[in-house]
């Protein structure tokens, strides 16, 4: 009897890992969407006839669109099978991303960015909230933690890919692989995750309760909001920065991006476990090693060699970033997870399309002025966490919310 039930965990387990993993290739094939523009702005920019602030809006706009579509596709969507909304989510934007790499002028990008902002925000906010169904109660906690580095590692290693690849074979090539990556995560979906049928309705006026009850939830948006912003008013921009600022050729971008990455990917090992004890104490440290990165690249950040170290350094500071944040939520809230979910992915979509409209105001001035914008808003972050006490839930700020 007893090897019947160790085959049985066995089985069980089999199919519980591969689902998550199906979900987090989900969420970094969506967030290399979204993020793709960073390193091929100028190319892009130059190639539909625009300049490096205009091509800003490519972030901006799918930014907005996935703010908004968080929340409205959480409640719209609450009442469907969630394998179905995800597949159907992806779906949306593997088609996007392959009218973007055929584009013919940049207003047809634009709009097809919008269904990419589309599914970011839905897929995100729904994800979000699935380890729970999806893996037995002692593997939640690493489960959550393996889906939400789908977003860190779309940030790492996804961008500067993409990146690599456009300078190699253009950047069409890149958003027809984001778009072909898009449908593998599609079958993966609809293989590897069972039905997961809905449990039930989520009103609208749940989110802005959850918001107003839970004070750790409020921190949370206000650190992302700030955090955030500032990272992407100059992330947005840093090809032009490395080649006007740093004096970096463009046939080094990607390679010195693919070196942030693999930065990021440290900074997110690192901050993982601290922030799982700490969220506030990791926060703190990371706002304040952006805050110093940003400034110096400023200062000192006017060779190739400074340059390309100090973007080194920026991506081990921004990688802890996605596990942290993310961490801070789900201790703020932590049985109400799609609506705190859907709350986090607004903000932060909404900072990132304010990141890159306020960063494309400043960057055809000068370089450097992005750079001071995201250190300042680094330092407010910083501040705003250090007066902040660690996120915890309290029976009044979940009562009433759907989870």
């Amino acid at each position: 009897m007893f090897p019947s039930k160790v085959q049985e965990k066995r089985r069980t387990a089999a199919r519980e890992w591969p689902a998550v993993l199906a979900v987090t290739l989900g969420i970094f094939a969506l967030m290399t969407s979204e993020l793709l523009p960073v390193g091929l702005l100028t190319p892009i920019g130059s190639d539909l006839g625009v300049s490096d602030g205009a091509a800003g809006l490519m972030l901006t706009v799918p930014g907005l669109v996935a703010a908004a579509a968080a929340p409205v596709v959480t409640v719209a969507g609450a009442r469907l099978d969630r394998r179905v909304l995800l597949a159907a989510l992806i779906g949306l934007m593997a088609a996007a991303n392959l009218v973007c790499a055929a584009a013919p002028h940049y207003a047809v990008l634009l709009a097809a960015r919008v269904a990419v902002g589309v599914s970011i925000g839905g897929f995100w906010a729904v994800a979000g909230g699935l380890a729970v169904r999806l893996v037995s109660a002692r593997h939640v906690a690493r489960a959550t933690a393996v889906v939400f580095g789908g977003v860190s590692t779309a940030s790492v290693v996804g961008v500067p890919a993409g990146t690599l690849l456009g300078d190699l074979s253009g950047w069409r090539t890149a958003f027809a692989a984001v778009g072909g990556l898009g449908l593998v995560s599609l079958a993966c979906l609809l293989v590897l995750v069972p039905p997961l049928p809905s449990q039930g309705a989520l009103a609208f006026r749940e989110l802005p309760a959850l918001l107003r009850r839970n004070p750790g939830v409020r921190i949370g948006v206000l650190i992302t909001f700030l955090l955030i912003t500032g990272h992407f008013t100059a992330y947005t921009f840093v090809r032009p920065i490395l080649r006007e600022v740093s004096g970096i050729d463009s046939a080094f971008v990607g390679a010195l991006l693919m070196a942030y990455g693999v930065a990021g990917i440290a900074g997110n090992f690192a901050a993982g476990p601290r922030a799982s004890g700490s969220p506030r104490g990791t926060l703190v440290t990371i706002c304040a090693a952006l805050t110093a990165v940003t400034a110096l690249f400023a200062l000192l950040g006017t060779g190739p060699v400074t340059g390309a170290v100090l973007l080194v350094a920026w991506g081990l500071a921004y990688g802890g970033v996605s596990v942290s944040l993310q961490t801070w939520m789900l201790k703020a809230a932590p049985d109400t997870t799609e609506a705190a979910s859907s709350l986090f992915v607004a903000a932060f979509n909404l900072s990132i399309a304010l990141g890159a409209l306020i960063g494309g105001a400043a960057v055809d001035g000068a370089a450097t002025a992005v750079l001071w914008v995201a250190g300042c808003l680094a330092l407010l972050a910083a501040v705003a966490v250090g007066a902040s006490r660690e996120p915890s839930a309290r029976p009044s700020d979940t009562k009433g919310s759907s989870s």
